[in-house]
């Protein structure tokens, strides 16, 4: 059987129901694409159905005459017609058998007595205007999402834009919003905490109202921030300009996931507090002072939540002593440390050669991200997933194209990989060194947060769980100058790849294989010699 998709809108004018025709095609070839319909042709216009005289559907009537037609597809029967004539032609043709089957997605209809019965009363029926406008909203709002346009008022850190209809980034709002982000991802700044920052700095909702903690909340997860919406549980991307990156956001999500909040305001400060659990029983370990020696001094112990605990307690002068021996192994004088940037500058060059060619690499993947989209689409269409697996599969190839756009953008503003997370990286050696030199706890705390995690007390002695890199430049540092060496970077995806510049590059989001041997020249023996070998 073949079909003819007709869609029409209710009026001629330009502003009103600018949808209704591209949302109702949508629609409607979904539904052919469901019910597995052949379709042959395709009539539009924009013409009130209250009175005859449609060209379209003249020639809509003419096709279905000839016989190279015998269905029709619309969206409601109200579409076909709304007056007696049009009404009684589609009735007459189907007595006649020159409509064989009529589809709405909306309507049922079998060329019964009874089917018939009802059609007539759709047709004349203008009730079923009123009745069906919610719908045509609805629709209205699905076919917005579709387009990337957020159909309901902008979050915090936007404006909805009254003449274009879309949202605009709100100058005055979004750095402070951006800030609110940035807090929160360093775990140290829980929800109550950011509320209050909110009210200090003036921050309020778009409604003038005060922004809560629960406020404060749905900011932080609304994906709406990094280019996406989310509607009805399902994600969409957005014409809107992100605010934060992908990173960012998912930094965030993870800290919140973990709750792993440090309350700002303390009783009494004590600087390692957060930075270890105990390595018998898992609790966290608490500090408190003690007289002693003729002073007052500062131990680190067990909080025992679970019950007894025989791990011992430690002083916070051992404590220092033991976190600057870790320091020293990780740290970069700042003589070595201008010679290494210089050495990353002389990189840049072929550095940004290689990132033309992956920005190639990264758009033929963001192709195939886009197939898999359609092909996920057609898979749902065909009922062989539930609106709930489409969904979460959906959502997951979306934050992934995401990611690659990301990622592309990158390279084409900074045309770098890895050179920019390695000097951040090679500077933050050189603050180690500096660290040594200071009696600044709280900034020992900081950077020990930020190059590890899971570190823990076990008999007196810290054991420091050093995240990839810095790992690596504490086991070198422990080697003898003899054993030390400049690795070569051999050609090939899996040849010789050194685990600190794939670390590095990890931590830039770039997948980079180089084509070929790189190799600092010239060898900063110096470097090398005192602390590991570097292959950049």
């Amino acid at each position: 059987m073949k079909y003819i998709i007709y869609a029409r809108k209710s009026t001629e004018e330009d502003d009103r129901q600018i949808l209704s025709i591209e949302a109702q095609l949508v629609e409607l070839k979904e539904f052919a694409a469901k019910e597995k319909l052949e379709i042959v042709a395709s009539f539009q216009e924009a013409k009130t159905a209250k009175e005859p005289g449609r060209i379209k559907f003249a020639e809509m009537l003419a096709i279905l005459e000839s016989g190279k037609a015998d269905g029709i597809i619309s969206w409601h029967p109200d579409r076909l017609a709304r007056n007696s004539v049009d009404g009684g032609k589609i009735i007459h043709f189907v007595d006649r058998g020159l409509i064989r089957s009529l589809k709405f997605p909306t309507f049922w209809f079998e060329p019964t007595p009874q089917g018939l019965f009802m059609l007539n009363i759709a047709f004349g029926q203008s009730k079923y205007f009123v009745d069906n406008l919610r719908e045509n909203v609805k629709r209205g709002l699905r076919q917005k999402i579709r387009n990337g346009v957020w159909p309901s008022w902008a979050p915090v850190g936007y404006s909805n834009n009254s003449k274009t209809r879309g949202i605009d980034v709100d100058n005055d709002k979004s750095p402070k919003v951006k800030k609110l982000f940035e807090m929160y991802s360093t775990g140290e700044c829980p929800l109550n905490f950011l509320a209050n920052w909110c009210e200090k700095k003036r921050l309020l909702t778009n409604a003038g109202n005060k922004i809560s903690l629960s406020n404060v909340q749905h900011i932080l997860q609304n994906p709406f921030y990094i280019g996406l919406m989310r509607y009805k549980g399902e994600i969409f991307e957005g014409t809107h300009e992100p605010l934060i990156s992908k990173k960012l956001f998912d930094l965030c999500q993870e800290v919140m996931a973990k709750r792993g909040r440090v309350r700002p305001d303390r009783k009494h400060n004590f600087s390692f507090l957060g930075l270890m659990k105990c390595a018998s029983c898992g609790c966290s370990i608490t500090a408190q002072y003690a007289k002693g020696n003729g002073g007052i001094y500062t131990y680190y112990r067990c909080t025992k939540k679970r019950g007894v605990c025989q791990e011992k307690y430690l002083g916070e002068n051992q404590l220092v002593a033991q976190i600057k021996i870790f320091l020293q192994k990780v740290s970069l004088s700042s003589q070595d440390t201008e010679k290494v940037l210089a050495a990353l500058d002389g990189e840049e060059t072929q550095a940004k050669e290689q990132a033309k060619s992956e920005v190639v690499n990264l758009k033929e993947q963001l192709v195939q991200m886009e197939t898999k989209l359609q092909k996920l689409l057609d898979i749902y269409l065909d009922d062989a997933l539930t609106q709930k697996e489409y969904a979460a599969k959906k959502d997951t190839l979306i934050s992934q194209k995401v990611a690659l756009n990301e990622k592309i953008t990158d390279f084409e503003q900074k045309g770098v990989s890895w050179l920019e997370p390695a000097r951040e990286f090679v500077k933050s050696l050189n603050q180690a060194a500096n660290l040594l030199e200071s009696e600044n706890l709280s900034e020992m705390t900081t950077f020990l947060k930020n190059i590890g995690s899971n570190h823990i007390l076990r008999n007196r002695e810290f054991l420091f769980a050093p995240k990839n890199p810095y790992d690596l430049v504490a086991e070198r540092s422990e080697a003898t100058s003899e054993s030390l060496t400049f690795p070569t970077w051999c050609p090939g995806p899996d040849s010789n790849r050194h685990a600190l510049r794939q670390s590095i590059l990890s931590r830039s989001w770039l997948p980079i294989t180089p084509p070929g041997p790189l190799t600092w020249k010239p060898k900063i023996s110096k470097f090398i010699n005192r602390k590991m070998a570097i292959d950049f």
